[in-house]
């Protein structure tokens, strides 16, 4: 069972606070409290949904601005190779503001060692590049959408069910030097197996035709800065702008583009990080 972690951040007296390092001030005796609230995996791929202070004007995360909802609820996820630690600040209306360093929990993710190097591959093509180029626009574009949906406040459950055939963030090591680590979670559901919506979103992608190393590639947004894609499907159900609602049948699964035999690839994406795609707050165990 996976445990949740709750952070209260602030000050717990009734004063508005500027915390600078380890050290705290104390603005005014009479400023309401202000803290943040957090809950989540503080870990390497992990997620966490929180509250910003009453009178956040902006909020920062690593220096990058964070989006807070109007009830001043917000998402934010930590990469895979994230580092130990993370800046969280809030800046409030009045000018103070209130910072805090976050500690990061290493992942213990599954390295396998080969003692040779990576077999020689043939190099591609013109048209190979010039065709991938194209759908990594798209794909690019795609995440770049957003489309408002409140899916990221939701627990999210599993797309199919399935044995769980390749886990996020394995990795092979070939004579010390690191291949590209799995950047999502397989789920080997058998070839026309259901895939249903994780959580409420809208369709940013659907592809018209296979890409090269996707397939059939479907991607929706969830919301502030979250989305789901979905690979390698045998048919995609929805179509790009329609809105989803979680437990949806949106694809079934295949084994278009580069996979060996039938599963889904489900990958997730926080802006520019790379979090895990298993539910932080939904099944702890895949059944079959």
């Amino acid at each position: 069972m996976k445990r949740s972690l709750v952070i209260v951040l602030g000050l717990a007296g009734a004063a508005a606070v500027v915390a600078v390092g380890s050290g705290i001030t104390r603005s005014s005796a009479s400023a309401p409290r202000q803290d943040i609230a957090l809950a989540g995996e503080l870990t390497q791929g992990g997620w966490a949904r929180g509250t910003a202070p009453a009178g956040t004007a902006a909020l920062t995360f690593d220096g990058k601005p964070v989006s807070v909802a109007p009830d001043g609820a917000f998402f934010l996820a930590f990469d895979r190779d994230a580092g130990a630690q993370a800046r969280l600040v809030a800046q409030l209306g009045d000018g103070t503001a209130i910072t805090r360093t976050l500690a990061v929990s290493p992942r213990a993710w599954k390295l396998e060692y080969i003692p040779l190097g990576p077999k020689p591959g043939t190099p591609p093509s013109e048209a190979f590049r010039i065709r991938r180029e194209a759908e990594l626009k798209q794909i690019n574009a795609a995440r770049a959408i957003d489309s408002h949906s409140q899916g990221w406040r939701q627990r999210f459950t599993w797309p199919a069910r399935g044995r769980l055939s390749g886990m996020f963030g394995s990795q092979r090591i070939y004579n010390g030097v690191p291949g590209s680590y799995h950047s999502g979670t397989d789920i080997a559901g058998g070839a026309g197996a259901a895939i249903t919506a994780p959580a409420d979103g809208v369709v940013i992608l659907a592809a018209a035709s296979p890409f090269t190393l996707e397939g059939n590639l479907l991607m929706i947004d969830h919301g502030m800065g979250l989305n789901s894609a979905f690979l390698h499907c045998s048919q995609i159900l929805v179509h790009q702008g329609e809105a989803v609602k979680q437990g949806q049948i949106i694809a079934r699964i295949g084994m278009t583009g580069r996979a060996t035999g039938p599963h889904l690839h489900w990958g997730i994406k926080w802006r520019d990080s790379a979090p895990r795609s298993d539910p932080v707050h939904g099944a702890d165990e895949l059944a079959g």
